[in-house]
């Protein structure tokens, strides 16, 4: 994958580097109907045009990472929940036979103790 991707990349290169050398005639640049000052050439046009390119695929790329991130942070927020949720549901488990343990205690206690009667051996 790796391979194939420095592959495409030289491949472009090579296209860019081919575009910019082979036009040289005369053009004139308009944005949102002004002229750009400094662009003459058809090559200054092709830069342009690969300067917002690159511009397009840094912002796309951070809107990526952005979703990544944020997609990440609602699974481990979800995981947290149900985590917590767990946790929540074993503790009050353990509250409720902690509370027959000790209502049984209790009844323990409350009723009167008879004293142990010994057997005779026969």
């Amino acid at each position: 994958m790796i391979f194939l991707g420095l592959v495409i990349a030289l491949a472009a290169v090579v296209v860019g580097t081919a575009v910019v050398l082979d036009n040289t005639g005369g053009a004139q640049l308009t944005v949102f109907g002004d002229s750009v000052p400094g662009v003459t050439d058809q090559w200054h046009i092709f830069m342009a045009g690969a300067v917002v390119a690159i511009v397009f695929m840094a912002g796309t790329g951070v809107a990526a990472l952005g979703f990544k991130r944020a997609m990440s942070m609602r699974r481990e927020l979800r995981d947290l929940r149900d985590e917590h949720q767990e946790s929540l549901q074993t503790l009050e488990l353990e509250r409720r036979k902690l509370q027959q343990a000790l209502a049984q205690a209790r009844r323990g206690l409350d009723e009167p103790s008879v004293p142990a009667q010994r057997v005779a051996p026969s």
